[in-house]
């Protein structure tokens, strides 16, 4: 081997271990590694929460609207259903009419047990011509006023109204105030006036 040979081999050992140097000088401990702070990594670590969450089914309606899949309380309660309706004007309407009209399409049926004495036959009032929006339940009980108590058989969905003093309610009626008559009022005594005495003269003709 001539004597370039060797200086050029020499030369390409030099590099490769000046190459090996200088990749191991770069080299530096990571600051998030234990040794790099000289703190101990805990023994323990926190444990995640397990968190159930109740996921609830929705259809994608429109492009920014998501509808919640299920029934509403209207249908799991009849008489939660919310109504809003006008009585047809009629001059001779009753209570029990609107009663019937305002079950129609409802589900339930009006009860016609007259023995309990029901206020079917009574007037319907001009301010109940126009009911709602309300629950069905809050339209009923207040067609028949706060001297009948509702009753629903939800088997048979019937509508039934009792006294409100049978079943043990109050009712809220407000009486008006007693105005005492003249006879029972007090006496107030007449103001007692003296006269005052006659002289002499004034007696003298």
């Amino acid at each position: 081997m001539t004597r370039s040979g060797r200086c050029r081999n020499l030369t390409r050992i030099a590099a490769l271990w000046a190459a090996i140097g200088l990749s191991a000088g770069c080299t530096s401990p990571s600051p998030h590694s234990p040794g790099a702070t000289g703190q101990r990594e805990p023994a323990w670590a926190p444990e995640a929460t397990t968190e159930r969450t109740t996921s609830i089914p929705v259809i994608r309606s429109g492009r920014y609207t998501l509808v919640e899949l299920g029934a509403d309380a209207g249908q799991h309660d009849l008489l939660q259903q919310v109504v809003d309706i006008t009585m047809p004007g009629a001059v001779s309407a009753t209570i029990g009419d609107a009663l019937r009209y305002l079950l129609l399409r409802s589900g339930y049926r009006l009860c016609e047990d007259a023995s309990a004495g029901p206020p079917y036959a009574l007037p319907l009032p001009a301010v109940d011509l126009r009911l709602g929006p309300m629950t069905l339940r809050e339209a009923l009980q207040t067609l028949a006023g706060p001297a009948w108590q509702l009753q629903s058989d939800d088997s048979t969905r019937t509508i039934c109204f009792a006294r409100a003093d049978a079943a043990g309610v109050t009712p809220s009626s407000t009486a008006p105030a007693s105005v005492p008559s003249a006879a029972s009022a007090p006496a107030i005594p007449a103001p007692v006036v003296q006269a005052a005495p006659l002289s002499t003269k004034e007696a003298q003709p």
